[in-house]
């Protein structure tokens, strides 16, 4: 009675062997029988083909070949056999994964609850731009960045700029939504940050600063007008300025919200930024644009477009420069005093110099529509003024109603928002009315100024950008 009590408590491990049955026991001796018919039929196949090959190898003319290449056909079958064998015992199949352990009750996700964790937190963050300028002293930047680790701030990417006195540190951050500037500004502080400023940021913001001033350059070694758009790229919001003749008059570098860039034409960029002060490092960043600029010296791309017109007539649209300035003229010559009062507010005595000035194309753009027997037919011009660009457009009499002019503009101000330009504005007379009419045909927010007889026309482009059609059809270096 104990013994089957026992029998029946006794939980089977995994070292007990099961006691086979008769039917095993039955099918194991018929494999034996088996195995053993296979192997007698192989060794009298075996003495058959010994026999033959004796007989060959004896009585053949042959035989010797015969016995060589038998011998060379067992050895490889030997070699063949033993890499085999070899290549299996080391390239086994896989062993199967060990199962997971079971899950620990209470931990996250054992009970099918979401899992939460960096991911979770990452979602629900605010891109900021922080700078601030601390000590030039060992543990100063990791003071602040200790400051913002306990806030779970997570820094995306910073930059150094060295000054004489301390270091000008800028930040680019993900902070959790529920920090406010004011709290950012307090941490940093509190780290021993001074001059602290911080502005909201994106996506577009995240780029790497040594490719970033590599493709600026590239834009201005393609297109001589692109340096003042290359400047504000690489600054951000700023004023930019340029003062024919100055460069004498204003010393270069850095004050304070200021920077001065002399070119060695003669000119005086000034760049302005009221709500970041200017760093050596970034003046040094200009002053190589500049010197890049000015090494290459007048240059323009050789872009253009055809126009479709009713008559049939043959147009091209395409980038002026200071080689058209004998077309230009010849146009001008053939316009009556009435179209040149619009364009120019006044009688033009000396076109010369406004040519020489608008043709410039580190002072803007200048785009010219050209017959096909090379006559230019109209001219228009994107000017770059602070933080917006002016814009004009002449049209040949013979030429006007036609088009012309609305196909200018609306391709300067495709070009305004392409250089980050959001408003431009045209000075012009009340009476002018076909250059009014133009100016709404862009489908942007218009603002009116008359000031002496004189009427501004401001666009806002940034809710027309849909409308604009693309500058170019292809853009060299792009």
């Amino acid at each position: 009675m104990e013994h089957t009590e026992q029998l029946t408590t006794t939980e089977p491990t995994a070292s007990s062997t099961p006691t086979p049955s008769r039917a095993q026991r039955r099918g194991a001796r018929t494999h034996r029988w088996r195995r053993d018919t296979v192997e007698l039929a192989a060794v009298f196949l075996s003495v058959t083909a010994a026999d033959l090959v004796a007989k060959v190898v004896v009585h053949g003319p042959d035989g010797p070949v015969v016995l060589a290449g038998s011998a060379v056909a067992l050895v490889a079958t030997a070699l063949f056999h033993t890499w085999w064998s070899h290549r299996h015992q080391l390239h086994g199949p896989p062993a199967p994964d060990a199962p997971a352990p079971p899950a620990v009750p209470g931990t996250p996700g054992a009970s099918g609850e979401p899992l939460k964790g960096p991911l979770h937190d990452f979602e629900q963050t605010t891109l900021w731009r922080v700078r601030t300028t601390v000590q030039d002293s060992p543990g100063s930047l990791a003071r602040v960045c200790t400051a913002f680790a306990q806030r779970q701030v997570n820094i995306v990417s910073m930059q150094s700029h060295p000054l004489p006195s301390g270091t000008v540190d800028e930040f680019f951050v993900r902070a959790p939504q529920s920090l406010t500037r004011a709290d950012l500004a307090a941490l940093v502080a509190a780290a021993g940050g001074h001059d602290i400023w911080s502005a909201p940021a994106d996506a577009h913001d995240l780029v790497d600063v040594p490719t970033h001033v590599l493709a600026l350059a590239t834009r201005t070694a393609l297109d001589a007008a692109e340096l003042p758009i290359a400047l504000r790229q690489l600054f951000g919001q700023c004023t930019i300025r340029q003062y024919p003749g100055a460069a004498g008059r204003g010393g270069a570098g850095v004050d304070g919200h200021v920077m001065r860039l002399p070119v060695p034409s003669g000119d005086l960029i000034e760049l302005s930024r009221p709500q970041l002060p200017f760093t050596p490092t970034e003046f040094a960043r200009a002053q190589a644009l500049v010197e890049l600029d000015t090494l290459l010296g007048p240059r323009v791309p050789d872009v253009r477009a055809r126009l479709a017109q009713p008559a049939g007539a043959d147009l091209t649209v395409r980038r002026a420069d200071a080689g058209d300035k004998e077309a230009a003229l010849a146009m001008h010559r053939r316009c009556s005093s009435d179209t040149l009062r619009k364009r120019y507010h006044g009688p033009v005595r000396d076109a010369d110099r406004y040519l020489d000035h608008l043709l410039d194309a580190r002072h803007g753009q200048a785009l010219a529509v050209e017959a096909a027997d090379g006559r230019i037919v109209a001219l228009g011009h994107l000017m770059w003024d602070g933080d917006g660009a002016e814009v004009a457009v002449l049209v040949e009499d013979a030429w006007q109603r036609r088009g012309l002019g609305l196909d200018l503009m609306r391709r300067m101000a495709a070009l305004a928002l392409e250089a980050g330009v959001e408003t431009v504005y045209a000075v012009t007379q009340s009476s002018n009315t076909g250059l009014i009419a133009t100016m709404r045909k862009l489908a942007a927010p218009l603002d009116y100024q008359v000031e002496e007889g004189t009427l501004v026309i401001t666009a806002h482009l940034a809710e027309a950008a849909e409308e604009l059609p693309a500058p170019w059809p292809t853009r060299p270096g792009r």
